[in-house]
């Protein structure tokens, strides 16, 4: 009688994440090391999980995004282009005049709008995402500078800033929001209908097509998830700097996708990990807060993020192999 082989607690997922785990431990033991104290103190973790935020709730939509095949480049360009449309004079003069949730509903409507017309592109018009995004984030920064001028627009509304600047049990709202956001994506992404179709749709459209799922329209849907978290982010953003600006969310897109790809998600498809984006975004934020610590050079700072990258790829690709071999 054939014995059922045990399953090893690092196989699937966990294995895949087992490796992040571990090289997000050692970075923790260099920076205690190296920064003693000052590494290790709470303000300090604090300000790692803030600065983490913003990059980290793009990071999940982007994950949305990239487990279906796609990618989007756009998500950066349109997070300055929500936070300049939340913060022109007419709008902060509704909020001020009604609440200053106004604020926060047209940031979300520019993101949503704009992911859905570059998924309404990809899935309807047939556009490659690459191309699609490409084009976005060039309209969406010029549009940008249109709308402000190329000027900096403080934000005047005190209540949305006492809001969302504040703390909730000692821990800033804006971590708060993201670690709302990493909850709600993972349930989405591992307990749902709309989870399950983005994988499917990832791992084989035809096959999704034949199995009843309208394809197009899903792809619309997760291009537009990735907008409403790049407006998500402009209301975190408008609150870390107190303004909007048409330089907000430079280059943002691509930390989102190393994180995502990092963290275990394949650029190919068909397999997306929330887990694992969040603790990408963590090793990288943890990266540059060692770095700043010890007062090393930002030349200093890429090489050692893309060896150490590497090299959680690598421990990840080990242990998904040795999970393999003792199933």
């Amino acid at each position: 009688m054939a014995t059922k082989k045990r399953r090893s607690p690092f196989a699937g997922a966990a294995g895949r994440n087992a490796g992040l785990v571990v090289a997000f431990a050692l970075l923790c033991v260099v920076g205690f090391v190296t920064g003693g104290e000052r590494f290790a103190s709470v303000s300090n973790l604090l300000t790692v999980l803030s600065l983490a935020s913003v990059i980290g709730v793009l990071s999940i939509g982007m994950t949305f995004v990239i487990t279906t095949g796609g990618i989007d480049l756009s998500v950066g360009a349109v997070m300055g282009l929500a936070s300049v449309w939340a913060t022109t004079l007419a709008t902060q003069q509704m909020a001020m005049d009604t609440h200053w949730s106004v604020m926060v509903l047209t940031a979300l409507a520019v993101g949503l709008v704009a992911g859905l017309v570059n998924g309404a592109l990809v899935a309807y018009g047939k556009v490659v995402a690459f191309i699609t995004t490409l084009a976005m984030m060039a309209a969406a920064r010029g549009l940008a500078e249109m709308i402000s001028n190329r000027q900096t627009q403080r934000v005047r509304v005190k209540p949305f800033l006492d809001f969302f600047g504040s703390d909730v049990l000692g821990v800033p709202m804006l971590v708060w929001i993201f670690a709302l956001v990493s909850a709600a994506g993972w349930i989405l992404l591992n307990r749902t209908t709309f989870g399950r179709r983005t994988v499917a749709v990832g791992g084989n459209p035809e096959a999704a097509r034949l199995a009843g799922i309208d394809v197009r329209r899903h792809t619309m849907y997760v291009y537009g998830l990735a907008g409403l978290t790049a407006g998500i982010g402009a209301v975190m953003m408008l609150v870390r700097t107190t303004a909007g600006t048409s330089t907000h969310g430079s280059m943002y897109e691509l930390d989102a996708i190393a994180a995502v790809v990092v963290g275990g998600t394949l650029l190919i498809g068909g397999r997306g990990t929330i887990v694992g984006t969040v603790l990408g975004v963590l090793i990288f934020t943890t990266l540059t807060n060692v770095f700043t610590l010890n007062n090393l050079s930002t030349s200093a700072q890429a090489v050692a993020k893309g060896v150490i990258i590497v090299a959680a790829v690598l421990l990840q690709q080990h242990l998904a192999r040795r999970s393999r071999s003792t199933t």
